[in-house]
């Protein structure tokens, strides 16, 4: 899961003293955010964030009214903006196709490793606002893939590994259905003058 990141990563980093410690084989689940000091991220540097996977540094970036591009520190980048808006995905619209792509990468190795690697899948995701609370109370997703070429035995076996899959390595899923606290500090781009 996190970011399918039951992944090893495999880094160079120090430890307090400035020694260089060569760590292998680190479980993200292992790694606890509190761990990581907020103090610590230089803001301006966005290269690095050790608080992700892979020490991945996430951002956006305000380019108009109600508009914003969402980069990562390896190039990719999306536009944000308002429902609507053509060309943008909304933060909501986000959240949901994180949850539907984290489904997919989960599963997959199931569905690749039985059905070949040409196997077609969509996973379609949806779910109502609440307008009145302002969230999304409930998430439904549906994999779409074709079982015609399975037995029923078949069928019910890779139907059950793909649910696995995805219950236990989907973090995006994982995080959404455990909740997660969010913590937001705004700091001010110019310090203040001493």
């Amino acid at each position: 899961m996190a970011g399918m990141s039951q992944d090893a990563a495999t880094q160079d980093v120090q430890d307090q003293d400035g020694q260089d410690v060569d760590v292998q084989d680190v479980d993200v689940q292992d790694v606890d955010v509190q761990d990581v000091d907020v103090q610590d991220v230089d803001v301006q540097d966005l290269t690095r964030d050790p608080g992700n996977a892979e020490s991945t540094a996430l951002w956006v970036e305000r380019t108009g009214t109600r508009a914003y591009t969402g980069r990562n520190s390896r190039g990719a980048e999306v536009s944000i903006a308002s429902v609507g808006t053509p060309g943008a995905f909304s933060p909501g619209e986000l959240m949901k196709i994180a949850l539907a792509s984290c489904s997919g990468l989960a599963s997959d190795f199931a569905l690749s490793r039985r059905l070949g690697d040409d196997v077609d899948v969509t996973i379609r995701v949806s779910g109502p606002t609440d307008e009145a609370e302002d969230r999304y109370p409930a998430l439904s997703e549906r994999l779409v893939v074709d079982l015609s070429g399975l037995d029923e035995a078949a069928r019910a076996r890779l139907l059950q590994v793909v649910q696995r899959s995805i219950d236990e390595h989907c973090t995006v899923g994982r995080t959404l259905d455990q909740g997660a606290r969010v913590d937001l500090e705004v700091v001010d781009a110019v310090p203040p003058h001493s």
